[in-house]
């Protein structure tokens, strides 16, 4: 009877063998969920607060001040306005920086290319902060490689084309095409009016190198109590659609997250009201908010 007792209470194989198997599963669904774009911010915020390590940031050219003297008016408004600044602090904005190689005019290139991971959109030049106009929709969508040679495609011809022009650009057969000018057209990237296919983007600048020209120094700064602005974007989302948006011969040899950081003007209006403005603090420009209708 001992010995059957015995028998009794030794654990059945299936169950030693999934005993066994449910770390490696738990471990595999904690690193998949770990690396989800979508808490991307929450592991950020975790970090922040764990290991507070001097950030990656462009080298600021401005002041508070110097920016409050260039354009007081944009700012406070005339003195009959009555307003006054409330509170001024600095937050950084993250931007993902490729070191990249790329094709141009049949030659090989090689150079950096900052990514904006709060509006989605390619910095072309520092000085000037000329970015691109469409990637961000294109990330929002998850446009993959046929979406972007339907798209570059039609940027060359200003815009838009005939089907039949796009085919013969594009080199492809017309059952081939009308399936991908389909899944373009419900990603809301294009509009297909009749026979005539467009860029659904007003004044989209989508036809450009993978390249931003960047003279300003990339310094080490303490983060303080600075804010980071939200990532909208993760880094897995911009890594994808980099190579779908320039093809095989693209490729990033390393990435790293650096930040802009951007002077944060709080003001108190006449009523009580605060108003608050935000200014690149590498050129001393105003950051339009998007809502605001661009001249």
């Amino acid at each position: 009877m001992a010995k059957k007792d015995q028998i009794k209470k030794s654990p059945p194989q299936k169950s030693r063998f999934f005993f066994y198997l449910a770390p490696i599963f738990l471990g595999f669904g904690f690193w998949w969920i770990w690396n989800e774009d979508l808490l991307s911010n929450w592991k950020e915020q975790l970090f922040n607060y764990i290991d507070n390590r001097d950030i990656a940031t462009l080298e600021s050219r401005f002041t508070p001040e110097e920016i409050l003297d260039r354009h007081r008016q944009s700012i406070l408004g005339s003195d009959k306005e009555g307003k006054s600044i409330k509170n001024t602090s600095l937050m950084y904005y993250p931007y993902l920086l490729l070191e990249v190689k790329f094709m141009a005019d049949q030659k090989p290139k090689e150079g950096s290319l900052l990514w904006g991971m709060t509006d989605g959109e390619i910095v072309l030049n520092t000085s000037t902060w000329e970015t691109t106009h469409g990637f961000r929709d294109c990330l929002e969508c998850h446009a993959n490689r046929n979406d972007f040679k339907i798209l570059q495609s039609l940027a060359k011809y200003n815009g838009g084309v005939s089907i039949e022009e796009l085919q013969k650009e594009l080199k492809i057969e017309r059952e081939v095409l009308d399936p991908w000018i389909e899944e373009t057209k419900k990603k809301h990237l294009i509009v297909v009016k009749g026979n005539f296919v467009q860029l659904h983007f007003e004044q989209p600048k989508l036809l450009v190198n993978p390249q931003t020209h960047i003279k300003e120094p990339i310094v080490s700064k303490p983060q303080g109590m600075n804010q980071k602005a939200t990532r909208n974007f993760g880094r897995s989302q911009i890594l994808t659609l980099a190579k779908a948006a320039f093809g095989n011969e693209f490729k990033i040899r390393s990435e790293e997250e650096i930040y802009l950081p951007v002077f944060r003007f709080e003001v108190f209006n006449y009523d009580g009201s605060v108003q608050v403005s935000e200014w690149n603090a590498l050129t001393g420009q105003k950051i339009i908010p998007r809502y605001l209708t661009k001249k």
